[in-house]
């Protein structure tokens, strides 16, 4: 599979695929292919793994795309300005992604549901108690909110980010929130309770745009339901 991403305010990536090779993704997210793709719904390892996709953002189904009969092209379009971004999963190379982030991958990679371990960080984290993890092998495209920042941290390392800038890690970075310091910071300092704390070894990905804080930068111009 071949592949390129195009645009930037709101990119889609295009996927070139030679005869009998497979692309997934959740319903919805073909936006056009060649006429010689052919589409087949799954639950994708059974009805328990898709309600975990229902709980971290996604549809339950999933709809697995083949070329038939030679090479085939299919693309993805995302959803909200932002950036597509691929990541290459391998056996020990993991990834833990925000929810709703998953676009696209090859038939190699299993998408799952990951449960934050610690309750605090799933509760006050921003990104919620579910969150999205991706294994397998193959390649798998992610759709985030704004541009990326990325950081590549050292063993013990940690980086301190605000609530929903957390995109997605490596499996092998873990999570914890620590609470902002002093009441006046806490309550006036508009930054919220809570941080998001994230420690290496492995990379993190953070979004400039989160949708939660453009939904409240629009709440106060629009209509009062009252």
């Amino acid at each position: 599979m071949r592949y390129e991403i195009k645009g930037e305010t709101l990119p889609v990536v295009i996927c070139y695929l030679e005869a009998g090779e497979t692309m997934i993704t959740q319903g919805g997210g073909m936006a056009w292919m060649s006429p010689n793709l052919q589409m087949e719904t799954t639950s994708g390892g059974g009805i328990g793994k898709a309600f975990g996709r229902m709980l971290s953002g996604d549809s339950m189904f999933l709809n697995r795309y083949t070329a038939r009969g030679g090479n085939g092209m299919i693309a993805f379009a995302s959803s909200f300005p932002g950036s597509v971004k691929p990541f290459t999963v391998s056996p020990g190379q993991e990834y833990i992604l925000q929810k709703s982030a998953f676009l696209a991958s090859e038939a190699g990679v299993d998408l799952d549901i990951h449960i934050q371990k610690r309750f605090s960080s799933g509760l006050f984290g921003g990104e919620g108690f579910i969150m999205q993890r991706v294994s397998g092998s193959g390649v798998v495209f992610a759709e985030f909110d704004g541009h990326v920042v990325e950081y590549q941290l050292q063993a013990g390392q940690q980086i301190v980010i605000d609530t929903g800038h957390l995109a997605a890690m490596s499996a092998s970075c873990t999570m914890e929130i620590q609470t902002v310091p002093g009441l006046k910071n806490k309550f006036l300092g508009g930054e919220g309770l809570f941080n998001t704390l994230v420690s290496g070894p492995g990379n993190v990905w953070l979004q400039t745009m989160p949708i939660s804080n453009v939904a409240k930068a629009l709440q106060p111009f629009l209509p009062s339901s009252s």
